[in-house]
């Protein structure tokens, strides 16, 4: 059970990109600092130490920063991907995830995985938000990216465009404000959230002129929220609600899929931005960016996204973390 002093899973993420070096330049820079919580890598030792020897590195074990051993089903070549190991990703995924929801772990930071090579090895998988959803068995997640001051929260995720007005259903809708309502209350303790939610088409639907999604979904399933003592306002046009002056008079905004939310998020943020997986049992951060395969072993990856997924996975677990 997770005691005084919390426990935080960090996931090594693809052995062939650059989730071992991030593991092992984060132990590094944390070696100094007390975050108040341990944290357990999981990974392959060996792969960790040759990574270390590549980069010029030691990994500073302590018991602030210990490594629990999972092996790897074949070596690893930096920068190489090989579906054999595809098995040993997700397995990091299962140790983490089961260890929260026993209450061994406090949270679980995972480093970048290689959806593509995962698929090639004939298993299914959507992603990070999804696998740990389903992992929780079943619960609806939802995607928030956080920088700075700017948090962005999506409706759908991993959807091609042509499919997401017909995902757009006011189940959903009600379903994902409540979950960003609650766990902004949960997680950042804001006592009251203001959303901002996004229309779906330019100028919001244009009164109807470009689309009446906003009107006969989203526009609905604000004023449910608004009764349900949800501080929500919109549909407003994507393309001004980010606007300095907007953003101001709001904690969060919605956005209704990838791409409409996060190009302006990973641009006021990339490589210090913290993706949040909202509605689970469990609390999971991770970096804003993939595996850079290219950058493995080169020691040019920056840990800057994994350092702040660290850190404020270890502020809301001993319970300081700010809005």
């Amino acid at each position: 059970m997770v005691g005084a002093r919390p426990r935080i899973a960090l996931t090594s993420g693809e052995p062939a990109g650059i989730g071992p070096d991030l593991c092992i330049q984060l132990a590094t820079r944390l070696a100094a600092l007390d975050l108040g919580c341990d944290i357990v890598c999981l990974a392959d030792r060996r792969l960790l130490e040759a990574r270390a020897a590549q980069l010029a590195l030691s990994i500073p074990v302590s018991p602030a920063f210990q490594i629990e051993h999972l092996p790897l089903a074949v070596p690893c070549v930096p920068g190489q991907l090989d579906v054999r190991n595809a098995r040993y990703v997700l397995s990091l995924l299962d140790r983490a995830a089961s260890g929260c929801l026993r209450g061994e772990f406090a949270g679980m930071v995972t480093a970048p995985v290689q959806k593509s090579v995962i698929n090639d090895a004939g298993i299914a998988f959507t992603g990070h938000t999804e696998y740990l959803a389903a992992a929780c068995g079943g619960r609806h997640p939802v995607m928030l990216l956080a920088a700075e001051r700017l948090k962005v929260a999506l409706v759908t995720t991993h959807l091609p465009v042509s499919q997401v007005s017909a995902a757009l259903t006011p189940g959903l809708l009600d379903e994902t404000l409540r979950i960003v309502d609650a766990d902004l209350r949960r997680l950042w303790r804001l006592p009251h959230p203001r959303i901002a939610v996004c229309g779906l088409n330019p100028h919001a639907g244009e009164g109807g002129h470009l689309g009446r999604e906003e009107i006969d979904v989203i526009q609905p399933a604000i004023t449910r929220a608004r009764a349900a003592g949800i501080d929500a306002t919109g549909p407003w046009p994507a393309d001004t609600i980010f606007v300095p002056q907007q953003l101001e008079r709001c904690d969060v905004v919605l956005a209704m899929f990838h791409d409409q939310g996060l190009p302006t998020l990973k641009y006021a943020g990339f490589g210090s931005a913290v993706n949040v997986t909202l509605g689970l049992p469990i609390l999971r951060t991770s970096v804003d960016h993939g595996t850079a395969l290219d950058l493995a072993g080169t020691g040019r990856a920056d840990a800057g996204s994994l350092e702040a997924a660290m850190l404020l996975a270890a502020r809301i677990a001993t319970g300081s973390v700010s809005a």
